[in-house]
């Protein structure tokens, strides 16, 4: 009779749902329980990443698979990142289990390796945590081991190519997914519970009483065709439609573009219509609507990068290479099937109000014509703000005020970061000038994963939160790295001059 007891919770629990429930961070905020034994379970997850699509090698008999890395936004040339999960059964109790994802990045760069990483992968050639240990024996469960040591990517890590492409081996980066395990979980639920009918249904011919279980219907699981990276915490409960979220961000990092391009990715992949601002000149307009609709090649990126807007004397970050990408990578989420699609908003020969007047209307334009969409409109950390005036005119009204005076549903936003670079224009600290070059920037500490955290009220300027983009990196302007499209060879009749000293303006 305990089977016919374990069938009914098992039931009950994969198709009730109650465990899903996504607190303010938009993440689960319990893990995801199975009343079964780990052996009955593991076909089932073998065969969900089969259907989806993402291919997997498996340590056999020890309930441990890896699947092949992706690279994010599904091949951009400039993406830079690579993921893939590491799925590893646990027994929680004798007839019970559970499923833990890690989600694995590796990058070109070393912004993902930790103090000392480079210098040894753990003292352990097996897949698993310390010692070797694998799956429920490892102690502790922690995430650092499961991440770091691979026997598999060690061998393939000695075989790669050096050079611009390689992804080197301290550059990597594991984190737990709870989104991905609730994926699975809803995933294969249908298919358990067919099997524990057929086996109630066995049990009910040798006599046995057997609670009626509910008619199931069993779906293909659907591809997971495009890698968004790791989900932003607290992103996707305010994405609705016809809301709008702003950015104010400290131009010229690598981290602020990337955060837009996963979000937009994000976003549109939950089902929601996506639409980026950004702080361009709206005379690029055409350049921009051509350039995501186009098949990225470098005559493509010839147009977009011929407009002056990429060849200003003083650039302040808006012009930089990470904004190049941004562009690419949201192209690339078009052609790939998103709905995602962006557009400019700034009037850089207004002045003051009258420029925030422009940039406001602009935004509301876009705003009116796509009321099912969300719309993140990211710029200086001036224009976003709710609360009339400035420091220097308490009459001013920001962009931001005028755009929530309109839409009802709307959030101010300001960046967080931990410290690090970002390409800075500014007034020397011994003169007038305007100085324009990498610079240190001091933040605060609050871990690698990219937020949106919402206060319980909004501040004097007028914010509602921050959203966290961890330790920033300049992003230098995009003319420096070619003619071409960004990330390509230094070949142009711009070339990247090494060390160079600020420009300066009489500004």
């Amino acid at each position: 009779m305990r089977l016919a007891v374990f069938a009914v919770a098992i039931v009950g629990v994969l198709l009730g749902g109650c465990a899903t429930s996504r607190g303010g961070s938009g993440i689960p905020a319990e893990e995801a329980l199975y009343d079964m034994p780990l052996e009955e379970i593991w076909p089932s997850v073998r065969q969900f990443f089969t259907d989806t699509g993402l291919s997997f090698r498996e340590d056999v008999g020890t309930f441990v698979l890896e699947t092949e890395w992706r690279e994010e936004f599904g091949g951009s040339r400039v993406s830079g990142y690579w993921h893939r999960y590491m799925v590893v059964g646990k027994r929680d109790t004798p007839t019970s289990s559970k499923l833990w994802v890690f989600r694995i990045t590796r990058t070109a760069n070393s912004t993902l390796a930790n103090p000392g990483s480079q210098i040894s992968w753990g003292v352990s050639r097996s897949l698993g945590g310390a010692d070797g240990l694998i799956g429920d024996d490892a102690a502790g469960g922690e995430a650092s081991g499961l991440a770091n040591n691979s026997i598999e990517d060690m061998s393939a890590f000695m075989e790669q190519p050096r050079g611009e492409n390689a992804i080197s081996a301290g550059s990597r980066d594991g984190q737990r997914d709870l989104v991905m395990e609730w994926k699975v979980f809803h995933g294969i639920a249908p298919h358990l519970a067919k099997i524990r009918e057929e086996q109630l249904a066995k049990q009910g011919g040798s006599g046995q009483v057997v609670a009626a279980l509910p008619k199931l219907k069993s779906e293909p699981a659907a591809k997971l065709g495009i890698e968004c990276g790791m989900t932003i915490l607290g992103l996707l409960p305010q994405a609705k439609p016809g809301s709008v979220m702003m950015l104010g961000e400290l131009h010229g990092t690598q981290e602020v573009p990337r955060f837009v391009a996963q979000g937009a990715c994000q976003v549109a992949s939950s089902g929601t219509p996506m639409t980026v601002g950004l702080e361009l000149p709206v005379e690029n307009q055409a350049r921009v609507s051509a350039f995501l609709r186009s098949a990225g090649t470098d005559d493509d990126w010839l147009k977009l990068m011929e407009a002056p807007f990429w060849r200003s004397p003083f650039p302040d970050g808006r012009s930089s290479e990470g904004m190049a990408n941004l562009l690419e990578q949201l192209r690339r989420l078009r052609s790939q099937g998103l709905d995602v699609d962006a557009f400019v908003f700034d009037h850089p020969k207004a002045q003051g109000q009258e420029r925030e007047n422009a940039m406001a209307e602009t935004v509301l334009s876009y705003v009116r014509k796509g009321p099912g969409r969300f719309f993140m409109v990211v710029s200086g950390n001036i224009h976003p703000r709710t609360a009339q005036g400035l420091p220097w005119d308490k009459k001013y009204k920001p962009m931001g005020l005028l755009i929530s005076q309109e839409v009802d549903d709307t959030l101010a936003l300001d960046m967080a970061y931990n410290s690090g670079t970002a390409w800075i224009c500014a007034a020397g600290t011994q003169s007038d000038k305007l100085e324009c070059g990498v610079k240190d920037t001091r933040g605060k500490d609050n871990g690698d994963r990219y937020f949106v955290h919402l206060w319980d009220d909004e501040d004097g300027n007028g914010f509602h939160g921050v959203f966290y983009v961890g330790p920033v990196t300049a992003s230098l302007p995009a003319v420096r790295r070619g003619l071409g499209r960004p990330g390509a060879d230094d070949n142009s009749v711009h070339p990247v001059l090494g060390q160079e000293r600020p420009r300066f303006s009489r500004r």
